[in-house]
């Protein structure tokens, strides 16, 4: 199953947009970030919080139902200290979304996102990983420094990431997840 969404967004329209197309995939929508099911993976379950995100609290309440695997859709300005906040610590644990179009909600799909990768993706990622420059892991795979870049733009796209360094440490952690 690919990662829940996890979004921040400015404002109750965007996160209307979100919900909506999350709804049509399956995902059930509950308003409010303090989580009340007993058990702690919220995974399977397929739930995504929303709300708005007005105090530190609500920032830790989001973060939390998030580690659990609750989908989250949080309203508050992401250029503000809270919006920063909560960017920050969810990034922690997954890709986060600013832009209610991006990576439309789609059915649970059973590839992970290593198995979207194709081989010179996770040789890049695994030296990437292993302190080398992009130029060395290029220079390491035979492949010019141009089409490392490249490939390595096509693996963040793949993983849902904008930066190299966030595609480095998704690499890690779906590489160390069972299958």
């Amino acid at each position: 199953m690919s990662d829940p969404p996890r979004y921040v967004l400015p404002s109750a329209s965007d996160a209307t947009t979100v919900l909506r197309r999350l709804a049509r995939a399956g995902w059930q929508t509950r308003e409010g970030f303090a989580v009340t099911e007993a058990g702690w993976d919220l995974a399977a379950a397929r739930l995504v919080l929303f709300g708005r995100v007005p105090d530190p609290e609500t920032v830790r309440l989001a973060v939390l139902a998030a580690a659990r695997g609750a989908g989250v859709v949080a309203i508050v300005d992401p250029a503000g200290d809270l919006g920063r906040a909560l960017v920050d610590d969810l990034g922690r644990i997954g890709p986060v979304h600013q832009d209610p179009d991006r990576e439309p909600a789609t059915a649970p799909d059973t590839e992970s996102a290593l198995d979207r990768l194709v081989p010179e993706q996770r040789a890049l990622l695994e030296r990437l990983a292993d302190g080398e420059t992009i130029a060395a892991a290029a220079a390491a795979e035979f492949l010019s420094l141009r089409t490392a870049n490249r490939r390595i733009a096509q693996a963040r796209q793949a993983l849902g990431v904008r930066t190299t360094r966030e595609a480095v440490l998704a690499y890690l952690r779906q590489r160390r997840r069972p299958g």
